[in-house]
């Protein structure tokens, strides 16, 4: 009778069987609820959470002020580009003898400035004069203010000899520009200037002005190919 109950008993149904507790994964100072800016009351990591926020709020704030106060500043005065022309370019002499050039340019430069409110100083204007991509020489203008709605006129004068690096087709391109009597000469000026609005004055900038220029070389003051065509150089903010 006894074995006949304890079978019964090992046979029978206990139900399912209960899970253990779960772990709780809260770590204090990840986040979570409870933490607050309060230094007393608070972990390090929280502080340094409000402070890195404050700092990115302040920072926010100052650029949407300079923002704003540029976009202002552009609604009144309604800047234009500065134009610049190679107006007339006389060359003298431009030849090649054994890799060294020799060479005497004159240019002249018109700068219009066609703002009606703004100023612009220009604090230093260096010219540079390359061939083929070959710099040969480069001179410093004499800086100058320029006035609203004025016109400048500044001469840059190239002369001297340097040596020059060619390939086979840039010495090909120069002996075709031999016959006809007409070099392509870049000239690329480097400024730095900065702006007047009224009593206020901008920071330094530095733009970049590229003259792509075609001229005939001068012989007894008379140009063998033709005059020369004013051009209007690139000005490039960069």
């Amino acid at each position: 009778m006894a074995d006949t109950r304890q079978a019964h008993l090992n046979g029978a149904y206990y139900g399912p069987s209960i899970p253990p507790p779960a772990k709780s994964s809260y770590r204090p100072g990840r986040g979570g609820g409870g933490c607050c800016c309060n230094p007393f009351s608070c972990c390090c990591s929280c502080i340094a959470n409000c402070i890195c926020t404050c700092v990115f709020q302040i920072i926010f704030t100052i650029l949407i002020i300079v923002g704003l106060a540029v976009l202002i500043i552009w609604l009144i005065f309604r800047p234009s580009t500065v134009k610049f022309y190679a107006a007339d370019a006389t060359l003298t002499q431009f030849s090649i003898d054994n890799s060294t050039l020799h060479y005497n340019l004159a240019l002249n430069l018109t700068i219009r400035n066609p703002n009606k409110r703004i100023g612009i100083y220009y604090d230093q204007i260096e010219a540079r004069a390359f061939y083929h991509g070959q710099r040969f020489s480069t001179v410093q203008l004499p800086n100058f203010y320029q006035g609203h709605k004025n016109t400048t006129s500044q001469i840059a004068e190239f002369k001297g000899q340097q040596i020059v690096l060619l390939g086979t087709n840039e010495m090909k391109d120069y002996n075709e520009e031999k016959i006809s009597g007409r070099y392509e000469i870049d000239v690329k000026l480097y400024l730095k200037i900065r702006l007047k609005f009224r009593f206020v004055k901008s920071w330094r900038v530095k733009p970049k002005i590229d003259c792509d220029l075609k001229i005939p070389l001068t012989s007894n003051g008379t140009a063998a190919s033709g005059v020369y065509e004013p051009e209007r150089c690139d000005f490039d903010w960069r």
